[in-house]
């Protein structure tokens, strides 16, 4: 499990860049000024569970993809903590993945600024930013915590299970989908601290980032404790998403059947 993992990280970092690309130009079509598709969808949450489909297949082809599948898919610095606790992730890991991600993070949202310009970076769409709605801040959070946890025990539970595991990135996606859908009006539905600091900190205005820099860790590591507690609970097999069994894991994993030296080989 230790050692520098080069490749891995550039691919988180790749993957929410290719995240925040498809967020920050799906809300510039849907909600962006002079947009054709926000005049002829005139219904809020219609063009949420657009948004929503869009993200969670973008979601679902990042995970199942082959850089997701050998990184982990993780994109989500609270999802790299949350396995670093579960004893899956190295200490060079769990430093290095946030790091990529936020790095490919605000990649993305750069290029977003470049193609679309003040469509993108201005009101109503501001960068994509994550903040609190019209009920505060601290539904905010406590919606934040609730989603975060609900999705890592549904990885959790669904990746260590052999009957299950091929599913989790449908069921992560999905997850997000319907998230997007009805809870962002509450919290703009972030559940990552590198998604929401990749479009806060180049918006200038970083109201509720406390929110979004501490709500998901709660929730996931919260779930995480919760799988632990529940009787009968299958072991941690591994800290991705979606295991291949073809492709080296850089973690430290169950189903691996050989020593990470002799996968690394390969």
């Amino acid at each position: 499990m230790s050692g520098w993992h080069w490749r891995e990280w550039g691919m988180e970092a790749a993957g929410l860049g290719l995240f925040m690309l498809s967020a920050g130009l799906c809300a510039t079509l849907l909600e962006g000024p002079g947009s054709l598709l926000l005049v002829r969808i005139a219904d809020p949450l219609a063009r949420r569970a657009l948004t929503g489909l869009a993200m969670g297949l973008t979601a679902m082809a990042l995970i199942y993809s082959p850089w997701g599948r050998r990184s982990g898919a993780h994109l989500n610095p609270a999802i790299t903590l949350t396995f670093f606790r579960l004893g899956k992730v190295s200490r060079a890991d769990v430093v290095a993945y946030p790091l990529a991600q936020l790095a490919g993070g605000l990649g993305g949202v750069g290029v977003v600024a470049l193609l679309m310009g003040g469509r993108f970076t201005a009101p109503p769409v501001d960068w994509v930013a994550t903040r609190p709605g019209r009920y505060g801040a601290a539904a905010a959070f406590l919606a934040e915590v609730a989603m975060a946890g609900m999705l890592m025990l549904a990885v959790l539970f669904c990746s260590n299970r052999p009957a299950l595991a091929r599913y989790t990135g449908g069921v992560a996606a999905t997850l997000v989908a319907l998230f997007i859908t009805f809870e962002a009006p509450i919290s703009g539905m972030s559940l990552n601290p590198a998604r929401s600091l990749a479009s806060l900190l180049p918006s200038g205005n970083c109201s509720g980032l406390w929110i979004y820099l501490t709500a998901p860790f709660v929730g996931m590591l919260g779930a995480a404790e919760i799988y632990r507690r529940i009787p009968g609970h299958l072991p941690v097999l591994c800290g991705k998403l979606c295991h291949d069994h073809a492709l080296p894991c850089p973690f430290d994993c169950g189903y691996c059947l050989h020593p990470r030296e002799e996968r690394e080989s390969r």
